[in-house]
């Protein structure tokens, strides 16, 4: 085993479709990887239609271009020290595709790119982007690409509320932060008319966020009472380069979620944004469940 091969405590899958998005994707992925020792594994789909075989499918729709840009892909990371793997794979759906590598694999987490499309009826993201978020075995981040990321980031907000994905999101800000040197401002909005939050509830869970920042040397608290929580951290993005954020409480995946804070942010933000989606097994979500956590 080589010593490069040692050293790679995780895999992050990166599924790319293009090489505009691929290339929005990249500075994060490669922030994410480097910070916590882990490879990157670039995935490109081939979607093969039920009319042709999967053989067939390989034949016919893989362009040489894609392998192409699969290859460029990989020597991009590689070039920033980066261990990379690249796989083609195909399957009847992209979803399908993307969750078979990150099994076979036995990824860690996995990084797809969103182009912050208006909703649909019965799709929240997007069918790919939904798919793998309700059933994928591992950390998911879905970041908007709508935009470039600004090079280098040197500010990043990271909306603070408690639930069972903030541990994720916390890291991956931290990840950011560490890779640009970038200052962090941990924000909670609590609502004064909720009578199950006090403020000294909301500052104890903004100091046991700032724990994920250990090191960083500008990390800022902030505690802002407004009853339009979603809006009041849209408005905050304006003034900082990424956003990270947990998925609310309940995923992303569920349609009466459409409204829900983690997507309107997501949707609305002056900035890239990161929504992070922490994975956790039937067992663990029955025992949040019964304790009402």
């Amino acid at each position: 085993m080589s010593d490069d091969a040692a050293a790679v405590e995780g895999t992050l899958l990166v599924p790319i479709a293009n090489a505009e998005t691929a290339a929005r994707q990249f500075e994060t992925a490669l922030d994410i990887a480097t910070d916590r020792s882990y490879r990157i594994l670039l995935v490109y789909v081939v979607d093969v239609p039920p009319q042709l075989s999967l053989t067939d499918g390989r034949r016919y729709l893989l362009e040489d271009e894609d392998e192409r840009m699969l290859s460029d892909a990989a020597a991009r990371v590689e070039a920033h020290g980066v261990p990379v793997d690249k796989r083609i794979r195909v399957a009847r759906g992209v979803a399908t595709g993307i969750l078979g590598v990150a099994d076979r694999h036995d990824v860690d987490a996995i990084l797809l790119g969103w182009r912050g499309r208006p909703p649909r009826p019965d799709v929240v993201l997007g069918n790919h982007i939904d798919s793998v978020l309700q059933n994928a075995a591992c950390d998911v981040l879905v970041q908007r690409i709508k935009t470039p990321r600004p090079d280098p980031v040197e500010s990043v907000l990271v909306p603070i509320a408690g639930g069972p994905h903030e541990g994720l999101s916390t890291d991956a800000a931290a990840s950011i932060a560490c890779r640009n040197d970038a200052a962090v401002t941990l924000l909670h909005v609590r609502d004064p008319d909720d009578p199950e939050q006090t403020q000294a509830d909301a500052e104890a869970l903004l100091a046991n966020a700032a724990d994920a920042f250990d090191g960083i040397p500008s990390l800022e608290r902030e505690l802002v009472e407004r009853d339009d929580v979603a809006g009041t951290i849209t408005d905050w993005t304006a003034d900082h380069d990424v956003t990270v954020l947990g998925v609310s409480r309940g995923g992303l995946i569920q349609r009466a979620l459409l409204g829900s804070i983690s997507e309107a942010v997501g949707r609305h933000a002056a900035n890239t944004v990161v929504l992070a989606k922490r994975y956790e097994s039937v067992s663990s979500r029955l025992r949040r469940l019964f304790s009402g956590r």
